[in-house]
């Protein structure tokens, strides 16, 4: 098989193909990113000349013809994905989210070849944090956020390509994922390189907000699930069960880190936070037999807290720019 993997070289992609690379070593992986401020050769050094790389945006229409002329299966996971950016600067996200999706879709349907878009739970909005329900793929879209809308744009996209032009595609929404290779200005790499970093964690408001954490490997299992045994048109939930406030996601660093429950510092929320993401993943487990493999989000995060101590070549020189952008947002 000849894999086209977009985004390839930021976080939830450079993890794809390196588990691609080692599970499934019968394919060929060619990668497409941008390489913005998100997506990084070093996260792909590992794969040395297994992979061909090549630079470019998902707009680009001749060069996306020919990257997916000359390949079997798109694997979409190219996005621009940051909130507290997207309601500082729309418009990239219009640009990269929704434009670059209709360019993929615009050459897969000219091409004949399968594709598999990657989403997010962002899409369907938020749910009150008393509230007992998940969101299923029946759940209706209400995203609120510039970056959820453009998620949510494209999916639509997906779904009337389906529809419409019978093009042979899946879609996956699958919740916040953490490990290895993701931007320190992410939540759960923020907190434990601002601890590596001598700095204290970042508590957004009361901290009372609730994600529903899967560890990047578990979700690249599930897109490899999706690949080898989902139908054409399917649409499949990805999580963990791994609900967790953000506090007591500091809180566990901190253990991790073996530093005081109380070492860290509250700072403004951001406008529009989303209070409570839950997946309902039974239809992937029960249809393809998918499981996480890291069964508890303690287990995931120590290994994710390791990754970034032994990796500090990795993130060390953008730290100081990161937390500079952040000060300026009093975050």
């Amino acid at each position: 098989m000849n894999l086209l993997v977009t985004g390839g070289a930021g976080f939830i992609g450079s993890n794809f193909v390196h588990t691609t690379l080692r599970d499934h070593p019968e394919c060929r992986v060619t990668v497409l990113d941008a390489l913005t401020y998100a997506g990084s050769r070093a996260s792909l050094a590992a794969a040395g000349d297994r992979i061909t790389f090549v630079e470019g945006r998902i707009e680009d229409v001749a060069l996306v013809d020919r990257l997916v002329g000359g390949n079997d299966v798109v694997v979409h996971f190219a996005a621009e994905s940051h909130n507290d950016n997207s309601i500082n600067n729309p418009s990239p996200f219009v640009t990269t989210n929704v434009v670059g999706t209709f360019t993929l879709l615009e050459a897969v349907r000219k091409h004949g070849r399968r594709l598999h878009h990657v989403s997010t739970d962002e899409v369907f909005g938020d749910l009150e944090l008393d509230d007992p329900e998940r969101f299923r793929e029946t759940t209706p879209y209400n995203p609120s956020s510039p970056y959820s809308a453009t998620k949510a744009g494209s999916d639509l996209l997906v779904k009337a390509w389906i529809r419409t032009f019978g093009i042979k595609a899946t879609i996956s929404n699958c919740s916040n994922n953490y490990g290895p290779y993701q931007h320190i200005e992410k939540f759960i790499p923020r907190q434990i390189t601002n601890v590596l970093s001598g700095r204290k964690p970042r508590l957004y408001g009361e901290g009372k907000n609730v994600r529903d954490w899967i560890h990047v490997d578990d979700h690249n299992a599930a897109v490899w699930a999706i690949l080898e045994r989902g139908q054409p048109g399917g649409y499949y939930m990805i999580g963990a069960d791994g609900e967790q406030n953000n506090k007591a996601v500091i809180a566990l660093i901190l253990e991790l880190m073996g530093k005081p429950a109380d070492w860290y510092d509250h700072v403004n929320d951001r406008p529009g936070h989303d209070l409570r993401y839950a997946i309902d993943a039974t239809k992937i487990r029960q249809e393809l037999g998918w499981r996480p493999r890291y069964t508890t989000f303690r287990e995931g995060l120590a290994a994710t807290v390791a990754w970034y101590r032994d990796n500090a070549a990795w993130w060390q020189p953008i730290k100081a720019a990161v937390e500079a952008k952040y000060a300026k947002h009093g975050q």
